[in-house]
């Protein structure tokens, strides 16, 4: 499937890229000749070809890669989660089958700025992160890997930004119906439902989408859990883990030529309607055949109800000698859950094993996210050097209500009391930011510059009201930064290119981080309060980069980067005592007057307060750093007679050191290394295409206050064979996790922070997570 341009407009081009070819330098000829060649493969309206998608060679002076919804089309992603997972660097450790909080260079979500057409967007994450499979790969016209940042757009990309570029009016024309249906391996069928049509439309053009696609993940786990690693078992878990739901998105793209200037009108709207159901039961014997060794029966149901709403309006005109930007943005992100626990308890002396209590904890929750944003830029041209100065202001606003309310039964039978005796936590942060930027870039002979300041100055708001009726505590911060950029690119061949980009960056707190919020029990016996004085952290960044053209599809490159993180936000010590050690100590005060009464502080033997857990909170405590490789290849075979066959490769070397309380460690969660490995293969003459996708992500340790885990992953097999009718119908077979991955996580958990120190551990808990393969029939029909 291909999206096009208007006639005129591909003329027009086709025009420039002759005369270019004709006049111009060799590497401009080349480039020309390769535009062309893919021109003239397009119609006037969609079609379906078996042309091989490569990845595309970015224009930018910044370090981009561009790839286009045809690179990843033939394996039928359903999200741009789905489509991610194929590209450099990008890690996730969500749960089997999930791809949701994206990790560029393997670095925490938050490190990711997460863009839709070139603008930040709210997410669910606390930590500021988006869930990038939440939006269907269907509204998705190309993904850019932003490496490193330029002064037009936003800070907030430590690691770097991900683009995601909706189809546009403009450049889409015809349409086409898609329909298809998946099955699992519990027999589960969904249906995938999409149309999308384009053209003109009262004077401009016009583009609507509409998307329905069912989404379900059966999983099953099993941990084992031991005193210690290597000690005496003690229980097993068996557990289904189901996650069911349908998405339903929808879009709009309209482009107008008004005056001096273009028209843009865009949206698009996503719900996610999902239940997460989980049953499981716990075992006091390691063999599965032990049934009679019952103690407890677990069932867990999440109700799921998100919507994802982006609006905006722009409008490029021309004005004094240069073009003007007026850019006007709305996005609303709304989270809504129903998340219901349920344990029985059993006692197994018992045969069969009899009831033993009942505990019930239910849990609302309601998140609202809302941005509006503001942008005025203007660019133009001073001989060779573009001049381009703008203001981004930003005007968030997060409201967060928690509602919390726990039964018990001790009897079997006994009628349970209702939820209605609820714990109610509300929380307001708002944020309100106005970023001056300049930028200057030009190009010298065979070298492309581009040099920048951004300026960012936050003012933020926090609200907190614990209970119904008290009042709300306050908390002001306001910071400045300024964010300067540079980029270089030498093209010393028509082939060759390289690459160096220094730039500085940003990670702001995350929410749960700032409220001043006390959470009881936390980490282990360990409390948690928010500190909303916490200041962001910073980072300086270097890539230097070098890609070369091979033939006039193929492209080969390898990246190296570093990145200095200042200011790093970890769990820190108050030493104040919890909640645990004071209400232990009170007991033990009781115990010692109950036996000896009239006795003060000073009597022998009175309890002495020492505790061994603390308040912990968030704060800046030191440095951190990150480094890697990046290596990718995209290419036909051409050089080996083999026109219709492309290859696939790109693999990512990652490291990074951390010190924390304990010592040194990477950071939590970063895969060693990310490969993916992968062939199409046309037979034009059948109309038949097929090929394999395989994936692998190195394991990864996290370390926080209590408990330690580490994480290895199962490689991923995708396959698929097309058959083409025409230009206008294509069917296609598609399977997924043909080698049943699996998740594999070690968990060391301990108490108290002198018990981590001592490895004396509260549980040592081993959990293998597995799903079966996943089978995808979808048929296309252009017109």
């Amino acid at each position: 499937m291909r999206s096009l341009q208007p006639t005129p407009f591909r003329r027009h081009h086709a025009l420039c890229a002759a005369l270019l070819a004709a006049c111009g330098s060799p590497a401009l000829a080349a480039e020309a000749e390769l535009e062309n060649e893919r021109r003239a493969t397009e119609l006037d309206r969609v079609t379906v070809t078996g042309e091989i998608a490569y990845r595309d060679r970015s224009d930018a002076t910044a370090p981009t890669l561009s790839y286009g919804l045809d690179y990843f089309q033939r394996f039928e992603p359903l999200t741009v989660g789905d489509m991610l997972k194929r590209v450099p660097s990008v890690g996730f450790v969500s749960d089997v089958l999930e791809y949701d909080g994206a990790r560029l260079r393997g670095l925490d979500p938050g490190y990711t700025q997460i863009l839709i057409n070139g603008k930040k967007v709210p997410g669910a994450g606390g930590d500021r992160s988006f869930y990038v499979d939440r939006i269907p790969a269907e509204l998705v016209e190309r993904i850019e890997i932003v490496r490193s940042p330029s002064a037009n757009r936003s800070g907030d990309a430590v690691a770097g930004a991900l683009n995601i570029v909706l189809r546009d009016a403009y450049e889409f024309d015809g349409g086409y119906l898609r329909a298809g249906a998946m099955h699992f391996d519990d027999g589960k069928t969904k249906p995938v439902l999409g149309a999308v049509g384009s053209g003109e439309f009262a004077g401009g053009r016009l583009l609507g989408g509409v998307n329905v696609q069912g989404r379900h993940n059966p999983k099953r786990k099993r941990s084992d859990r031991f005193e210690a690693p290597g000690g005496d078992f003690v229980d097993r878990e068996d557990q289904s883990d189901v996650r069911d739901g349908t998405d339903t998105s929808g879009n709009l793209s309209y482009t107008r030529d008004i005056g001096a200037g273009r028209l843009r009108l865009d949206g698009f709207y996503v719900r996610t309607d999902r239940t997460e159901t989980e049953h499981s039961r716990e075992y006091d014997h390691a063999s599965s055949r032990a049934r009679e060794r019952l103690l407890s029966v677990n069932d867990q149901k999440v109700d799921i109800d998100q919507k994802n709403l982006v609006l905006g309006a722009s409008y490029d005109f021309a004005m004094a000698g240069g073009r003007s930007e007026i850019d006007l943005g709305y996005a609303r992100f709304d989270d809504d859950r129903f998340d219901t626990e349920q344990e029985t308890g059993y006692d197994n002396e018992d045969s069969p094993p009899s009831f033993d209590g009942f505990e019930g904890t239910r849990i609302l929750t309601d998140a609202r996210d809302r941005e509006f944003s503001l942008k005025l830029a203007h660019k133009r041209e001073f001989g060779a050097t573009r001049f381009e100065f703008g203001v981004d202001g930003v005007d968030k606003r997060r409201d967060s209500s928690l509602r919390t309310s726990e039964v018990e039964a001790k009897k079997e039978g006994q009628p349970l009391p209702p939820y209605a005796q609820f714990e109610h936590q509300r929380s307001r942060i708002q944020e309100r930011r106005a970023d001056p930027y300049a930028m200057l870039s030009g190009k010298n002979g065979r070298v492309d510059w581009e040099t920048g300041l951004r300026y960012e100055t936050t003012r933020a708001k926090i609200d907190l009201r614990s209970e119904e009726n008290a009042p709300a505590l306050r908390q002001d911060k306001d910071y400045n930064l300024l964010l300067p950029s540079a980029h270089l690119r030498f093209n010393p061949t028509e082939h060759d290119r390289f690459s160096a980009s220094l730039a500085r960056t940003v990670r702001r707190p995350d929410f749960d981080k700032l409220l001043p919020l006390t959470l009881e029990g936390e980490y282990g016996d360990n409390d948690f309060v928010g500190n909303p004085l916490l200041r962001p952290e910073t980072a300086w960044g270097l890539d230097l980069g070098y890609e070369r053209r091979l033939g006039r599809r193929g492209v080969v490159g390898l990246n190296l980067f570093y990145r200095k993180v200042r200011d790093l936000i970890e769990i820190a010590g108050t030493g104040r005592p919890s909640a645990k050690s004071l209400e232990d100590h009170e007991e033990a005060v009781e115990e010692f007057l109950d036996e000896h009464p009239g006795a003060g502080p000073v009597t022998p033997g009175y309890p002495a307060f020492d505790p061994d857990s603390f308040l912990f909170t968030a704060a800046n405590v030191g440095d951190g750093a990150a480094w890697g490789a990046e290596f990718d290849l995209s290419t036909p075979l051409t050089a080996l007679g083999l026109e219709h066959t492309g290859v696939f490769l790109n693999y990512s070397w990652l490291d990074s050191e951390v010190e924390d309380e304990f010592g040194k460690r990477r950071f939590n969660n970063q895969p060693r290394f990310v490969l993916n490995v992968g062939f199409i293969q046309d037979l034009p003459e059948w109309g038949v295409s097929f090929g394999a996708s395989y994936r692998r992500q190195g394991g990864a340790y996290s370390r926080v206050l209590g408990e330690e885990v580490s994480t290895d992953y199962g490689a991923d097999l995708e396959a698929f064979v097309e058959k083409r009718f025409g230009s206008q119908i294509a069917v296609r077979l598609t399977g997924s996790n043909l080698l049943d991955a699996s998740k594999d996580e070690a968990f060391h958990k301990f108490d108290t922070f002198g018990d981590q120190v001592g490895r004396d551990y509260d549980e040592y808990e081993r959990e293998t997570e597995t799903a079966g393969p996943v089978y995808q029939l979808t048929v296309r029909y252009a017109f």
